[in-house]
């Protein structure tokens, strides 16, 4: 075992619900009583919903056929995310005096490797002359809800670290995820042959309208 291995999971899910929550109150991973509503169950709990929304997106991929063979290495992508956002809610759920060294996280080598990935994918695509309107096709679109959500997420832990040490490569990694979740919608349509849908300005009602 490397030094860089985290720690595995040491759960016992026997039961599933426990009435605990029943004031609006949980717990964290080193035993404090939070509020439901607080900005770190906000941050989290956001990372989960979009963990649900790239599962969703995944099984999409996952489905096409006979596309599947080309974007492949794309769903196997979404399904490493997923893990490294499990990974990132572990230390979101912590405060950072109960941080253990071998707890799971996310670091500069998920990040750079999400640099990587979007290089490699935008390669492929021509050069943007206008912004991209989510819906070239329904995979397009799912991708798009993870990035806005992403973005969502990413809000909250910049709030989040205006109180308590956040650590630095949290906010960055889920920086780069929501451009990466941008080049991947278009990585989908470019393999897929699919026409983007661009923003013009003048396809509004107002634009239309007969002077």
């Amino acid at each position: 075992m490397s030094d860089s291995t985290f720690n595995e999971p040491r759960l016992a899910l026997n039961r599933i619900y426990t009435k605990t929550g029943d004031t609006g109150e949980t717990k964290l991973v080193g035993g404090q009583t939070v509020r439901k509503d607080d900005l770190r169950i906000e941050c989290y709990g956001t990372v989960d919903e979009l963990n649900s929304f790239i599962g969703l997106a995944r099984t999409t991929l996952e489905a096409f056929t006979p596309a599947a063979v080309p974007l492949a290495n794309l769903a196997a992508i979404l399904k490493r995310v997923q893990h490294e956002l499990f990974n990132l809610g572990s230390i979101l759920a912590t405060v950072p005096k109960d941080v253990h060294p071998k707890q799971p996280r996310v670091t500069a080598v998920e990040v750079g490797q999400l640099e990587k990935e979007i290089d490699e994918a935008n390669e492929q695509l021509s050069t943007l002359r206008s912004f991209v309107l989510p819906g070239g096709s329904r995979i397009d679109a799912e991708l798009h809800v993870c990035r806005t959500v992403c973005r969502r997420a990413e809000r909250l832990l910049v709030a989040l670290a205006h109180d308590t040490p956040v650590p630095e490569e949290a906010i960055q990694y889920l920086n780069r995820l929501s451009d990466a979740f941008f080049v991947w919608s278009r990585q989908v349509n470019h393999v897929m042959q699919t026409p983007e849908t661009l923003w013009q300005p003048n396809a509004s009602a107002s634009g239309q309208t007969e002077q």
